[in-house]
């Protein structure tokens, strides 16, 4: 996932692309709502509409998945995106110091905790602007951050 440090506002013409580029795939709600997050960083609830209709679900489906998921964010993300993992590879070696410590530090960025991505071998982990990053102490989390041009 690729989000921009803004999101962009709802935008049915990229929604609408994002639906001919996966609707056509099995299973596809999940492709389509990845992708318009990818597309606008969120998936506004206006686009659940939208959704709905060219995949022949409900609303309420669509709704059900996107508020399932914690992937999927519902609101813009303000700055830019760090996940930080929580499962269990990455909090026996100091995720959870690691989450912590990017939301008393790291005010500029959007912190969601996340539960695993895929970086078991080399946790912790995170992922920040759709980059992932392992063995990722505290000093190496404020460097990428930095670097990224995110505020502490």
């Amino acid at each position: 996932m690729s989000t921009a440090a803004s999101a962009a506002p709802y935008d049915p013409a990229a929604v609408a692309r994002v639906i001919a580029e996966r609707g056509h795939l099995d299973g596809a709600l999940m492709p389509v709502l990845h992708g318009v997050q990818e597309a606008l960083g969120w998936v506004p609830a206006e686009a659940v509409g939208q959704i709905a209709q060219a995949l022949d679900l409900s609303r309420a489906e669509v709704h059900g998945v996107i508020s399932y998921y914690h992937h999927f964010r519902q609101q813009p993300a303000h700055g830019p995106v760090l996940q930080v993992c929580r499962a269990e590879s990455c909090r026996s070696v100091g995720g959870e110091q690691l989450l912590q410590h990017a939301q008393r530090h790291h005010h500029g960025c959007h912190v969601e905790a996340v539960y695993c991505l895929g970086l078991c071998a080399q946790s912790p982990a995170v992922m920040l602007q759709g980059q992932p990053h392992a063995r990722v102490t505290a000093e190496k989390l404020d460097r990428l951050v930095a670097e990224a041009g995110a505020h502490a």
